[in-house]
């Protein structure tokens, strides 16, 4: 199991089913979706969708916040471009790549509550906290069938 998830050569032979890259697929065009967002259009993102309030002062936080914002989203580009770059040249390194998704989302479970649902800041709860159980749960799930290796494919 073990050499499932820290193979002894990155390459594109992945031992495990298909059926788990092609779940990971839609999973991971959300998650680029999500980060260009992120990105790109903080003001909507921000607010629209996750939900947080304009805050009011003097300078105004707001460029400052979109700022990280936008800073947070292209960290989030970028672990989706290897991500794609995995899936699509290193194969073998998908349960890894999985794994890290998995503490990504789980960390939103247990940190991301004292803000994201304080009603000082958020006027509703965001799609990553609310998602979130259920995000854990498919990768979780993902993950340990990542780790099975395909009968049909342990000679090759």
């Amino acid at each position: 199991m073990l050499e499932m998830l820290f193979p002894k050569q990155g390459n594109n032979n992945y031992l495990g089913y298909k059926l788990v890259i092609y779940l990971f697929v839609p999973f991971l065009l959300l998650m680029t979706w999500r980060s260009v967002i992120h990105m790109s259009f903080q003001e909507f993102g921000m607010h629209q969708i996750a939900n947080f309030k304009i805050l009011i002062g003097n300078p105004d936080p707001m460029p400052l916040i979109y700022g990280f914002f936008s800073a947070w989203g292209l960290i989030q580009l970028i672990f989706c471009a290897f991500s794609w770059i995995i899936l699509l040249c290193y194969r073998s390194l998908t349960p890894l790549i999985i794994l890290c998704f998995l503490v990504e989302w789980a960390m939103r479970i247990f940190g991301s509550d004292l803000i994201a649902n304080n009603p000082l800041y958020s006027d509703g709860v965001t799609p990553g906290v609310a998602y979130a159980p259920f995000a854990v749960v498919f990768l979780l799930l993902l993950f340990i069938f990542s780790l099975v290796k395909n009968p049909k494919n342990i000679n090759n």
